[in-house]
């Protein structure tokens, strides 16, 4: 419960008192990452080379008695075991025992940390952390806790530290330890019906929900503020006593809820609040078109490529390089080009790329085109893991920007305006009247594909997961057209009044 409730409180208010028959299936995605997990783990476990004790064959309250029963003969490592203390239940992967007492770990097959990048270390998972914490915090109870610590065995076999005693710093401004009270605290109040929770619209977390259906359902039916891009939850929770719809924000006057430079919702700014409400006019007007705030310089060259790559961060590789190639801004003259991994190997992991860079290479001077910085974050990765393809210079010098365009965090966030919901490249190639051949296209379901492929090696899905690359590819070229062609109408602004 807490795990989702860090994801979408609502998902947690769903489950208790939703009516099920208005949940959606399971995706393959999803049912593909249940039976991952399991075979991870199996793995794992089966490569611990220490005695355990394994109590995986257990169920419920014999499980919880078998526990306690191997933490009283001071077991050294137990493996499925169940603990509870109140309203307070777990079931962690690991007890390993630690001094006196013992510390609590789970098997994720997901990096033990997240958000490392180029320049950035990683940092714990939130949902993760109130796991481990409330094994931890039942431990504790119990008498049989050696501390506040945890630890994810991740996919790498990586043991990742979570300390929940680290004080706030810059860096993690709330102790850990203080997340999962508040997490705790908002979980019982959910169950009590003591706090009523609200849908809200995340484009990459909702799509693969069981409630998504029914909970965009509701968010249209009330006009709800989440639909709004860049306005999440938390914005609008701020907002929502006073400004009830998309269309009342449209219609307000703004000014009266600024003071000085600050406006009276938590989070939100006097700009920002101009922005919302500007593209709440755009969502509310019928006739609403795209637009650029400002126009933005592409690079000229007579060759183009539109670049997308597909990942499994399950197996952690690289399984295919898709490009577009455009000669003369003629789109009767595209090809598809791809690099595929036919195994999930590291050996054809490192061929597919080094084809990919060796095109790019071999496709100088050209223009290249891709939506997120995922792909050049991956190849960044790809570099250190074969450094012998390229160098680090070598593989700057095809991203360099003055002929490597980011469309999504150079463009589209920070130039243009839509009406949509969101600025993936799903609904805004969609808007524009491009269909893929799937239907229902996702880099999830890309992954579900691969993994079937890898196992069944059937030649019509190695052509489906061509296919989906593809269309991507050509909806990045679909978008940066109707970019170039969209007119410069400047955005509202607001200069806060310093003297207020």
């Amino acid at each position: 419960m807490l795990y989702d409730l860090v994801a979408c409180p609502h998902r947690v208010s769903m489950d208790l008192f939703g009516d099920s028959k208005e949940r959606d299936q399971p995706s393959p995605f999803v049912q593909l990452l249940w039976e991952r997990g399991t075979a991870h783990e199996d793995e794992v476990v089966s490569k611990i080379s220490d005695a355990f004790v394994d109590l995986s064959g257990f169920h419920g309250a014999e499980k919880e008695e078998q526990t306690i029963a191997a933490m009283n003969n001071e077991e050294a490592l137990i493996y499925g075991g169940r603990v509870s203390y109140g309203d307070l239940l777990g079931e962690p992967d690991l007890l390993r025992r630690d001094g006196s007492g013992y510390i609590a770990g789970d098997i994720k097959s997901g990096a033990g940390e997240e958000g490392a990048g180029d320049e950035s270390e990683g940092k714990p998972k939130k949902h993760y952390a109130v796991q481990l914490a409330l094994y931890t915090d039942v431990l504790e109870r119990l008498g049989r806790s050696s501390g506040r610590r945890a630890f994810i065995l991740d996919v790498h076999s990586k043991e990742v530290l979570y300390d929940f005693t680290a004080s706030a710093t810059a860096g993690k401004p709330q102790p850990l330890w203080d997340y999962y009270e508040e997490c705790l605290r908002q979980a019982r109040a959910i169950i009590a019906e003591a706090e009523k929770t609200l849908p809200a619209y995340a484009s990459g977390l909702c799509k693969n929900c069981v409630w998504y259906t029914a909970c965009i359902k509701t968010l249209e039916a009330t006009n709800d503020l989440t639909l709004i891009p860049e306005l999440g939850r938390s914005k609008r929770d701020a907002m929502v006593d006073s400004i009830h719809s998309i269309h009342e924000l449209a219609e307000a006057d703004a000014t009266t809820f600024i003071r000085g430079q600050k406006t009276i919702f938590a989070g939100v700014g006097p700009s920002t609040l101009l922005k919302f409400q500007s593209r709440a006019r755009l969502l509310s007007d019928g006739a609403g078109k795209p637009y650029l705030r400002q126009p933005f310089e592409f690079p000229s060259f007579e060759r183009e490529l539109f670049f997308d790559i597909e990942v499994d961060p399950m197996r952690d590789i690289c399984y295919l390089h898709g490009f577009v190639e455009r000669l003369a801004g003629d789109s009767g003259s595209e090809q598809f080009v791809s690099f595929f991994a036919d195994d999930a190997t590291p050996e054809a992991e490192e061929a597919a790329f080094a084809k990919a860079v060796r095109y790019m290479e071999a496709s100088q001077p050209c223009a290249v085109y891709y939506y997120s910085k995922y792909e050049r974050t991956i190849y960044r990765k790809l570099q250190k893991k074969y450094s012998h393809v390229c160098s680090e210079a070598e593989l700057e010098a095809i991203f360099d920007p003055a002929r490597a365009v980011d469309l999504y965090f150079d463009v589209v966030l920070k130039c243009t305006e839509w009406p949509t919901r969101d600025f993936s490249i799903k609904t805004l190639a969609k808007y524009l009247g491009f269909d893929w051949h799937d239907t229902h296209p996702s880099g999830a379901a890309s992954i579900e594909w691969f993994d079937r492929w890898v196992k069944q090696r059937a030649p019509s899905i190695r052509q489906q997961i061509l296919v989906y690359n593809e269309d991507d590819c050509r909806a990045t070229r679909v978008l940066l057209d109707a970019i170039k062609r969209l007119p410069v109408l400047p955005a509202e602004r607001f200069e806060p009044d310093v003297t207020a």
